[in-house]
């Protein structure tokens, strides 16, 4: 069994339905019996690659047809899919791929000269095949065609906790966690969502999001080929053919996180595009700021629906698709997941009201990080909750309100940072003795990454100079967008930074 299940059956219902067109160039559209037979052939070509049951296959491929073949048809075969960001540079990728053991590591042509001087050093790593997406052409050519397999012949008997998916995520201290996400935590939270988001096989979803994270290949895409319904697929976003979509094509449903959704309202004469027909409007992967809130509603005259999720969990929470979506509140447990809110020190319950540390609990909350037993055990309570990091509070009706987070966090434009990452790069330029990395307000992107900086003495850099620094380094949305320079940072009695002192002297 496994969480594809549905799409398959979806297939005998539904093969002359659409399921999956890209609406700008290479423009593509495949029925389901179409893509059923795609993904069947790619499953002959990883097979011919030696891709076994549990092997991990990497992808750092743009949003394309090569991506969602290659990552349907490795998780039908038993197989691990390793998504990747593409803002990822070399060392950055050299870890992951080292870290997960992958067998196989599907890039970007365009990658190649940046790539190729990291293969050496991946002992585990079989093959490396760089494609280019603009001519679909070429991976077509590489599947086999003349095998011609039917539907399910290929189906492997997979266990619902047999990992399908490991994406990386990273903590406050130490080298980024591989989250390993199971059949049975994707299929209980599209089971849940489908009841809680009332998806129907007419829908339409107008998908903008990438489909590297959990947001834009969980939630959305897997959501849509569960259900049944179309997915119109942009490459990349742009705000006025985001809303000239929704109205051309009848979109239905779309998915976003808060920084798009007030591109959305700020285009000029927003008012000029209907959104009466789409009947679903959903905001998540970062907190929905209340003018953001508010705004769509008198422009759009949609109430946007705040929902609460994360990468080793999926989505836990939901406001009501009939009922009130209460601004700030990311709405009330989803069927099946359990929540509640414990005292920080001594993890027993707290009352309503009462803000503390958020713990879940349920079939969507994934079982390890990879190879990391004792972060693992470190995640969770002896009774089996997981703990989020999260603050929070519960109100006497269930609804949830967030309230920031127990560790420093930064979520950037709906991607999470993670400060240890960027201050351990920092201290590696010769210039810089210590630093501190905290994010401060910015009305577009939700965070801004900004670095506080104690140079050496007798040495000097530029603010210029250190963000180079970083970008050659780090993917671009982590590295600083600003750098203040200091003579000594706040510590507390046992000499650890104070970064909330910090974050309230210099985010203004």
């Amino acid at each position: 069994m496994s969480f594809l299940n549905a799409f398959t059956e979806n297939v005998h219902k539904y093969p002359d339905k659409v399921a999956l067109e890209f609406i700008e160039p290479p423009l593509q559209s495949f029925t389901y019996a179409e893509l059923d037979q795609l993904i069947q052939r790619t499953m002959l070509y990883l097979q011919g690659l030696g891709v076994e049951p549990g092997d991990r296959v990497a992808l750092q491929l743009s949003k394309s047809l090569e991506f969602i073949l290659l990552h349907l048809a490795t998780v039908r075969l038993g197989a691990i899919t390793l998504p990747l960001n593409l803002a990822y540079p070399p060392e950055e990728l050299k870890y992951f791929l080292s870290d997960s053991g992958a067998k196989l590591f599907f890039a970007l042509e365009s990658s190649k000269e940046n790539t190729k001087n990291i293969l050496s050093e991946l002992p585990d790593l079989q093959d490396c095949i760089f494609l280019n997406p603009s001519e679909p052409e070429q991976f077509i050519s590489l599947i086999p065609e003349s095998l011609n397999p039917t539907p399910d012949s290929q189906l492997q008997e997979i266990d619902m906790q047999d990992t399908a998916i490991i994406i990386y995520t990273s903590g406050t201290t130490g080298r980024p966690k591989g989250a390993e996400i199971t059949h049975g935590n994707i299929q209980s939270n599209l089971e849940a969502l489908h009841t809680a988001w009332g998806w129907r096989p007419d829908d339409v979803l107008l998908h903008i999001l990438p489909i590297f994270h959990v947001h834009g290949l969980f939630v959305a895409f897997h959501g849509a080929l569960h259900a049944g319904a179309t997915t119109q697929m942009m490459r990349a976003f742009d705000e006025r053919k985001t809303l000239q979509n929704l109205v051309e094509r009848k979109c239905t449903v779309l998915m976003a996180v808060p920084t798009i959704h007030r591109r959305l309202i700020s285009i000029p004469n927003p008012k000029d595009f209907d959104l009466s027909h789409v009947r679903l409007i959903t905001s998540g992967s970062d907190r929905l700021p209340d003018e953001v809130f508010t705004g769509f509603q008198e422009i759009f005259g949609h109430t946007l629906l705040e929902r609460y999720g994360m990468t080793e969990t999926g989505m836990n929470c939901s406001n009501p698709l009939h009922g009130e979506r209460r601004i700030g509140s990311v709405g009330l447990p989803l069927p099946g997941v359990e929540v509640r809110i414990v005292d920080s020190e001594t993890e027993t319950p707290l009352p309503d009201g009462e803000i503390g540390d958020l713990q879940l609990r349920g079939p969507n909350v994934f079982n390890s990080y990879w190879r990391q037993p004792q972060k693992t055990a470190e995640s969770f309570t002896a009774d089996g909750w997981f703990r989020t990091g999260d603050l929070g509070y519960r109100e006497p009706d269930g609804y949830i309100t967030l309230c920031g987070r127990s560790k420093d966090l930064i979520i950037s434009g709906g991607l999470n940072i993670y400060p240890p990452e960027v201050e351990r790069v920092l201290v590696e330029h010769s210039a810089v003795e210590t630093c501190a990395v905290i994010g401060c307000p910015d009305d577009e992107w939700g965070e801004n990454v900004t670095a506080v900086v104690i140079l050496k003495e007798g040495k000097s850099v530029s603010e210029g100079e250190l963000i180079a620094f970083c970008r050659e380094r780090l993917a671009s949305f982590k590295s600083p967008k600003s750098i203040i320079f200091h003579d000594a940072l706040p510590r507390n009695a046992m000499g650890k930074v104070q970064k909330v002192a910090l974050r309230n002297k210099l985010c203004k």
